[in-house]
């Protein structure tokens, strides 16, 4: 982690000071050049500014390809390309590399992209949450004190979202918060103390949104929100963001899952959704290029490959690193196409590449093709990778996106299995395995999964006998499978209904965790970009912070 003084750097600063209203004048209402349209200047225009807030993060992070989280995929085998683009091909490499943080390093853009933008729409929703407390203590309004908190609520969300991926990512990040001078630049904090303030960000949006005003449908792509179903997805992301944050098993496990229990148990009670929609300016970015074809998103059977109840997946693991070949899977798992053949596979998706719901073969029912998250790819579709990352399975779940670039296509942003999976790995710290149990078997049993309800042992192995999912690695050689316990059922869960939703789901689980490939690396720098504008000139690295041999072995 690296810090710096306290500094104020004006040229750094001209998007703050451009909405830093209130900071710099004597009172709030006191505009000295309404010809600045750029200006917001009464509350409804801050109102306005709000609105689009997560418009911006989403299209500057979800709505971009080149970005970090582009590159956790790959990290932690959620995907797999060997494609120079975006960094993948060199994250994706075994072994590991480091992160480079040189000048003119190969994903100086990649990586400088999402402290960026979270930083850049941090600072400028704390400028606003200022203004609009500004005007607001000087007796003004934006109609109603409903819409008032509604849109503090709306912007300390945004702030506390920025902070938090801040913190989840890179070592080290600037804490943002409402009252800073336009001109002031925060030093950079550890991102504990980072994490800290999206907390408290996102507790302040929990307060402004009891008995506020509903969120329109546009300020969040999606259907309107009302108070009770925002301070949800406040509280689930709250959770999100408090177990996300550990780069470590032993952090991970040092969570505070009381908080998280509480907050998941409040959570939403159906999944958050952002619409992909071009017309309104809605992005579908990395979600949209990794349909393009399969080498740009393969699966990987690292971690799929524990659904297969055929040992197939064993004689794989037991085969050297670059003499691996595709293999094909059998599984009960019904998030995956059945059959003893590749072509029997493929009969449920056919050539179609429009994703569920549209896309599944006219013999598929309409509940089995709603979950058939993976498809097996017709063979003349089968790209080149590693021979380790090869296999005949895309994740299709968001290819609508790509398939109708004019349509409005639902995104989960959050889905409810995250929210159930964080209060269940709560309950499972804590030795409730009921409590767990319940929760995990309302994705599984759907899924065609023998139900973990009436386990009562952590060290247990999930029922389903020679047909149990997730077989796991057996170490010391990691050569062979056995059933998995309670904790890996969770995890299987939550992998599987997180895969492609949210933003480096698969990343930030697998790390703390202890699930990732020796010697990836657990987080990201402060690129040099930022640095250099501080007049730091020591670009380093986190090349030393990095996974262990894990669960796996991998």
């Amino acid at each position: 982690m690296h810090r710096t003084n306290r500094i104020k750097l004006s040229s750094a600063v001209a998007f703050a000071a451009m909405l830093g209203i209130g900071a710099c004048r004597e009172g709030p209402l006191d505009v000295k050049n309404r010809n600045q349209p750029s200006v917001p200047t009464s509350p409804k225009e801050v109102e306005t500014f709000i609105s689009k807030l997560m418009q911006q993060e989403w299209n500057g992070n979800q709505g971009a390809t080149g970005n970090v989280g582009v590159q956790m995929s790959v990290m932690s085998l959620e995907s797999h390309s060997a494609l120079a683009n975006f960094g993948m091909g060199s994250r994706a490499a075994i072994p590991r590399g480091p992160i480079s943080n040189a000048l003119g390093n190969s994903t100086q853009s990649e990586n400088f992209r999402d402290f960026d933008f979270f930083t850049r729409n941090g600072r400028s929703a704390a400028n606003l949450i200022g203004g609009m407390q500004g005007y607001i203590k000087a007796g003004g309004s934006t109609g109603t004190v409903q819409t008032d908190r509604r849109a503090l609520s709306f912007g300390y969300y945004n702030l506390g979202y920025a902070l938090g991926y801040l913190a989840m990512i890179y070592d080290s990040a600037a804490v943002l918060a409402p009252g800073l001078a336009a001109d002031e630049i925060p030093p950079l904090s550890a991102s504990t103390a980072v994490m800290n303030a999206a907390i408290q960000m996102l507790d302040s949006a929990e307060l402004y949104g009891s008995n506020m005003a509903t969120i329109p449908s546009e300020w969040v792509s999606g259907t309107a929100i009302p108070s009770a179903r925002w301070i949800q997805v406040i509280r689930s992301h709250r959770a999100r963001f408090r177990a996300g944050v550990a780069r470590t098993p032993t952090q991970r496990a040092a969570v505070d899952w009381t908080k998280v229990i509480a907050d998941a148990n409040n959570g939403i009670t159906s999944d958050f959704i952002i619409n992909f929609n071009n017309a309104a300016g809605w992005a579908a970015g990395w979600r949209a290029q990794f349909a393009v074809e399969a080498t740009w998103a393969q699966m990987t059977p690292f971690v799929l490959g524990m659904a297969d109840t055929a040992r197939a997946y064993d004689a794989w693991l037991a085969t050297p690193l670059t003499s691996r070949t595709p293999f094909l899977m059998r599984t009960p798992d019904l998030r995956f196409p059945s059959g003893e053949s590749r072509a029997a596979q493929q009969a449920f998706t056919g050539a179609s590449r429009a994703g569920p719901p549209a896309g599944c073969a006219t013999t598929v029912t309409a509940a089995r093709c709603a979950i058939l998250y993976f498809r097996n790819r017709p063979a003349g579709d089968d790209s080149p990778a590693e021979p380790w990352g090869n296999w005949f399975y895309d994740n299709w779940r968001f290819w609508d996106v790509r398939a109708s670039l004019t349509a409005i296509s639902p995104i989960v942003e959050m889905s409810v299995t995250e929210n159930d999976m964080l209060a269940a790995e709560g309950h499972i710290r804590a030795g409730n395995v009921a409590a767990a149990a319940t929760l995990i078997d309302k994705t599984r049993v759907r899924s065609g999964l023998a139900p973990v309800t009436g386990m009562t042992s952590l060290t247990a192995e999930v029922p389903g006998g020679n047909a149990c999912v997730p077989r796991v690695p057996q170490g010391p050689t990691f050569t062979s499978t056995a059933c998995g316990t309670i904790f890996e059922a969770l995890k299987w869960e939550k992998r599987m209904e997180t895969s492609f939703t949210g933003y480096g789901q698969w990343f930030f689980d697998s790390r703390g965790w202890g699930d990732l490939v020796r010697n990836t690396v657990l987080e990201w720098p402060v690129p040099w970009q930022e640095l250099s504008a501080r007049l730091n000139l020591n670009f380093y690295t986190t090349s030393n912070s990095r996974a262990a041999v894990g669960t796996y072995g991998f």
